[in-house]
């Protein structure tokens, strides 16, 4: 007898009496992988920061906003693993207001088959989280992608807090991801170097490269992220206890002094007196 992960073969008779073999192959009996792939809407690299009441508030003026270039990792790795199997499905999340959809929607484009919004202020990791987890908790994903950490906060705790919350393995930053059945095999960067991991399905992950090269959105793929739904939910009440006061800009950058390389003793007091590093 074979089993629902194997090939399995089917035999009848017909009218003549001969024996017909009819074959169904492994991916129609497989269950269809569901991914979930976490995006944040950041401002691009290129842009430039400055602040708003009394540095309260980032100045939106004149700020471009992308999908989180590790999220775009992720988002470019489960598509993937999606066209590798031949089947599955990716749901692209998001926690942030309406005015984050065009980057939803390029997340669309790219290749995820449909989008939910959590309909809220992305405040800070604990919250965002907690909506996630809130979200995925009965869906039963296999994956739950997302980048290492966003660009704007930095602060690479979500998928941490998300994985604590739904009772799975969290592992970052993964920069190599198979999937093989219900097991996953990945390249975990560790200082010096990296390892060779496998985990059992479900897992939540923080991506980096080069898991994936990223992809760009083809004029079908942006086409077709119009009709794909974009499901808008309410927020869940969370609350992290924690406050932002004020944000500020680096300091900018100071002159370059350079000192011949004969010039020891005088390069060792510059950085005793002046930098004051030692």
């Amino acid at each position: 007898m074979y089993s629902k992960a194997e090939k399995a073969c089917f035999f009848i008779n017909n009218r003549l009496g001969v024996r017909l073999k009819f074959r169904i192959l492994q991916p129609y009996y497989q269950r269809l992988m569901k991914i979930l792939v976490c995006i944040s809407s950041v401002p691009d690299t290129t842009s430039k920061i400055s602040f708003s009441d009394n540095d309260t508030k980032l100045d939106n003026n004149g700020i471009t906003w992308i999908i989180g270039p590790y999220d775009d990792y992720a988002l470019a790795r489960a598509v993937e693993l999606k066209e590798a199997s031949g089947n599955g499905s990716i749901t692209v999340i998001h926690v942030g207001g309406a005015e984050s959809e065009p980057v939803i929607r390029k997340a669309l484009a790219i290749g995820a088959d449909e989008a939910v919004r959590v309909d809220a202020h992305a405040s800070d990791g604990f919250f965002v989280a907690a909506q996630i987890a809130a979200y995925a908790k009965d869906k039963n994903f296999d994956l739950v992608l997302m980048g290492r950490e966003s660009i704007d906060y930095n602060s690479g705790i979500v998928h941490g807090l998300v994985a604590e919350h739904l009772g799975m393995t969290a592992i970052s930053p993964v920069m190599k991801l198979e999937v093989n059945g219900s097991e996953a095999i990945m390249d975990h960067e560790i200082e010096g170097g990296k390892e060779t991991l496998s985990a059992s399905l479900p897992l939540v992950l923080g991506c980096q490269e080069p898991i994936a090269e990223w992809k760009i959105p083809s004029m079908r793929g942006i086409m077709g992220a119009r009709t794909k739904p974009l499901n808008i939910i309410p927020a869940v009440a969370a609350s992290s206890g924690l406050t932002f006061k004020n944000y500020e800009l680096p300091p900018p950058r100071t002159t370059c002094k350079m000192v011949a390389d004969s010039q020891v003793a005088e390069l060792v007091d510059m950085l005793k007196t002046e930098a004051k590093v030692i």
